[in-house]
C-alpha cells in the first residue's frame, strides 16, 4: 500500500528529522519521501534550533531524548526544551512539531502538550499513522501560511488607501478654508452690501461647508490616532462656560433647524482639564449627529455633573432613538444606522468614531442609552486631568489639531 503525496503549495515540503540515532533518521527519510516531502536532519538541540531559525523548514519531527548541547538540560528533556524555545521565537512559532519518542509515561504526553507540540507518536510508529500526521499537519501549515500571506497583502493594501485618503482629505482642506474665509467676507459685506435673503443662503452654505471642514478634519485625526500621534494640549475647563460656548457657536445652525437646546450644569460640576478644542468638537459632533438624523423640532439638553472618577458631559436629544442591538455599532468607522422614523441623511459615519476615539485619547469613554420613540443621550466621563496614553504623547505646538467652531 503506498501512502498520498501531500499537495504542493507552490514548491516541496520541507520536514526537519531531529534524532541522534542514524538509524531512525534514515527510516523516517525513506518515510516521508514517499510522501514528497524533503527531509533535513539534525542530530541534538543546538543544531535542531539553528537549522529551524536557517531553513524555515513546514514541519520538525522530535526525539524527545537527544543531545542538549548548550541548552541547560537534561538529555531526557531535550526535545521539549527545543519544542518550548521554537514556539517562543517568532521566526519558528508556526512551524508544527510531531513527537516521536520510545517515552511512553502520560507525564510526557502531557508535557509535550505543554511545550507546544502538536502531536505524539511512541516508537516504534506506526508508518501509516505518521503518514496520517504528516499530511494533516503539512495541509494546516500551508492553509495557516496562505492565510497569513493574504492577510499581508491586505495590509498592505489598507495602508495604501489609508495613504491615499489621507493625500486626498489634506489637499481638500486648504481650497475649502479659502472657500469659507471667501463666504465669511461676502455675508458680512466686505464686497458690498448683500440683501436679506442671498445673506441667508450665503450663511446656509457656509454651514454645510463648516460642516465639511469639519469631516476632513475628522478624518484627519481618526488617521492620527490610528497612528499613535494625535497630541492633546490640555487646559483648565470650566463645565459651563464649555456648554455655553458649544450653544452659542451652534446659535445661527439653531435657528435654521428649528432647534430647542439649553444647558444643565450641576453646582457640584469641577473643573477639569482638557483638550478643549478636542472637546468642543466632540459635543459639536454629538450635537450635529441629533439634529441631522432627528426630524424637526428637536430639543437638545447639555448637562454636565460630578462623577466619582471626574466628570461625566451629556447630550440628550427628543429624536427617534436608536435600538439596542445598534448602539455599540455607531461607534465604529463608517457605520451608520438609521431609525424607522428618522430622516434619510448623507453621513459618512466618521463623526461618532471621532468622538469615541478622541474621548479614549483622554483616558476616558463614551456610551450611548437610547430607546426607540424616545430620544438618545451620549454620556462622556472624563478624568480630572487626561490620562496618558503609551503611543498618544501630550504636547504642544505643530501637532496641535485645529478644531471646527
Amino acid at each position: 500500500m503506498t501512502s498520498a503525496t501531500i499537495p504542493s503549495v507552490g514548491s516541496q515540503m520541507v520536514v526537519l528529522v531531529a534524532d541522534d540515532v542514524e538509524a531512525n533518521i534514515e527510516l523516517l527519510r525513506d518515510q516521508l519521501a514517499s510522501l514528497g516531502c524533503r527531509v533535513i536532519h539534525a542530530v541534538d538541540g543546538p543544531s535542531t534550533l539553528a537549522r529551524c531559525a536557517e531553513e524555515h523548514p513546514d514541519l520538525c519531527i522530535l526525539d524527545v531524548s537527544m543531545p542538549p548541547g548548550d541548552l541547560g538540560v537534561e538529555a531526557r528533556e531535550t526535545g521539549f526544551e527545543v519544542c518550548r524555545r521554537l514556539k517562543r521565537d517568532p521566526r519558528t512559532a508556526r512551524i508544527p512539531v510531531i513527537f516521536v519518542s520510545a517515552l511512553n509515561d502520560a507525564r510526557d504526553r502531557l508535557k509535550a502538550i505543554e511545550v507546544g507540540g502538536d502531536d505524539f507518536l511512541l516508537k516504534p510508529h506506526n508508518r501509516h499513522v505518521l503518514g496520517a500526521r504528516v499530511r494533516s499537519l503539512l495541509k494546516l501549515k500551508g492553509a495557516t501560511d496562505a492565510l497569513e500571506e493574504s492577510l499581508k497583502r491586505l495590509r498592505e493594501l489598507q495602508r495604501a488607501r489609508d495613504d491615499l485618503m489621507r493625500m486626498i482629505v489634506h489637499d481638500l482642506k486648504t481650497p475649502l478654508t479659502s472657500m469659507l474665509a471667501t463666504l465669511e467676507m461676502l455675508r458680512d459685506g466686505d464686497f458690498g452690501s448683500v440683501d436679506e435673503r442671498p445673506a441667508r443662503a450665503l450663511s446656509d452654505v457656509e454651514g454645510k461647508a463648516e460642516d465639511l471642514l469639519g469631516l476632513i478634519q475628522d478624518l484627519l485625526d481618526v488617521s492620527k490616532v490610528e497612528e499613535q500621534s494625535l497630541s492633546l494640549t490640555p487646559e483648565p475647563i470650566a463645565p459651563a462656560a464649555l456648554l455655553a460656548e458649544v450653544l452659542f457657536d451652534w446659535k445661527l445652525r439653531f435657528r435654521q433647524e428649528q432647534t430647542r437646546a439649553r444647558t444643565e450644569v450641576a453646582d457640584d460640576a469641577p473643573i477639569f482639564r482638557a483638550d478643549k478644542t478636542l472637546l468642543k468638537r466632540v459635543l459639536a459632533n454629538l450635537v450635529q449627529n441629533a439634529i441631522t438624523h432627528s426630524p424637526v423640532p428637536v430639543t437638545l439638553t447639555l448637562t454636565a455633573r460630578r462623577d466619582p472618577t471626574g466628570i461625566v458631559l451629556s447630550v440628550s436629544d427628543t429624536g427617534p432613538g436608536i435600538p439596542d442591538e445598534y448602539q455599540d455599532l455607531v461607534f465604529q468607522k463608517f457605520e451608520q444606522v438609521r431609525a424607522a422614523n428618522a430622516p434619510r441623511v448623507r453621513s459618512s459615519g466618521l463623526g461618532l468614531a471621532f468622538c469615541r476615539i478622541a474621548i479614549e485619547s483622554h483616558g476616558g469613554r463614551i456610551w450611548l442609552r437610547s430607546k426607540e420613540g424616545e430620544g438618545s443621550t451620549f454620556h462622556i466621563v472624563l478624568p480630572l486631568d487626561p490620562i496618558e496614553h503609551p503611543g498618544r504623547p501630550m504636547k504642544s505646538g505643530e501637532d496641535l489639531v485645529e478644531g471646527r467652531t
